[in-house]
């Protein structure tokens, strides 16, 4: 009997806390330039957490993100870690027409590849906005030379999701290149419950979020796929003034405990980057 523990995919989202889809109709894409940028000294704290339990993970970073903090990811790299696109300044796929989004994938995994010295292979759409209504975009990411995708949610959400796409690694339509990666979900009750991270693992006490992972990985015999933000470890973050209280809450609840969270999730479970976890079974 194989006692190996699973691999579990543990995955990064490289954005600043004020390039939130959520907060778009606040703060333009004009104004990021005259903000501090906090992500540097985030991601140095995660990287830190991350090998003291010698876990590995996939860093999604935006391309505007790179061009401003170079040495950041050369640290990402040189760090054993896999460097991956979430596009270049956070525009959803669902806003943007099919040669924007081919210019804005290209343009981050170019410059992705140009500092971090490595081959980009995957892709995460911002707010996981590839759904059943702009498929096209996997089309233009495989001609981009992207080798994966995670950027289709199957879950029910008021501002992405597409429940009824597979839970698991699956090569989406007439796709024989590309891989499409789901982020975790637990089924229960015939509905998938989001167990891969966000905000929900922020929201669920975490036994919750580390029963679902186990059942994922003793019963359904899975990698799960988890994902979390580096602002979401940065409760001293600048408040943002005039946005709802559902806003609110799902930005600001329970920033405090997240760090000490992932932490346990580093002792609890082993992690590491995407590309040696699918790719490697994909091939």
């Amino acid at each position: 009997m194989n006692t190996t523990p699973i691999r579990n995919a543990m995955t990064v989202d490289v954005e600043d806390y004020f390039q939130v889809s959520a907060f778009a109709p606040h703060i333009s894409r004009e104004s990021w330039t005259s903000i501090f940028c906090r992500v540097e000294s985030n991601i140095d704290r995660i990287l830190s957490l991350l090998d003291e339990e010698g876990a590995k993970a996939t860093f999604f970073t935006l391309g505007w993100i790179a061009d401003r903090h170079p040495d950041m990811v050369r640290r990402i790299v040189a760090n054993g870690h896999e460097l991956a696109s979430h596009g270049w300044a956070h525009h959803r796929v669902s806003d943007q027409e099919p040669h924007e989004f081919r210019d804005d994938v290209m343009r981050s995994k170019a410059i992705l590849e140009d500092i971090g010295g490595q081959a980009i292979l995957g892709y995460r759409a911002p707010s996981f906005s590839i759904g059943r209504n702009n498929l096209w975009a996997l089309d233009i990411l495989e001609e981009a030379g992207y080798r994966y995708s995670s950027s289709i949610y199957p879950i029910q959400h008021d501002h992405y999701g597409m429940p009824e796409a597979p839970r698991f690694a699956h090569h989406p339509r007439t796709h024989h290149g590309l891989l499409e990666l789901p982020i975790t979900t637990m089924r229960l009750f015939k509905r998938n419950f989001p167990a891969g991270g966000g905000g929900y693992f922020r929201l669920w006490p975490y036994p919750v979020s580390r029963w679902f992972l186990q059942r994922l990985n003793h019963l359904e015999h899975r990698s799960a796929i988890f994902y979390f933000h580096p602002w979401e470890i940065d409760h001293k973050q600048p408040r943002q003034q005039g946005i709802s209280m559902k806003t609110r809450f799902r930005h600001y609840y329970n920033l405090h405990r997240m760090e000490e969270r992932i932490k346990a999730l580093t002792r609890d479970f082993v992690w590491d980057r995407v590309d040696r976890i699918f790719l490697e079974q994909d091939a």
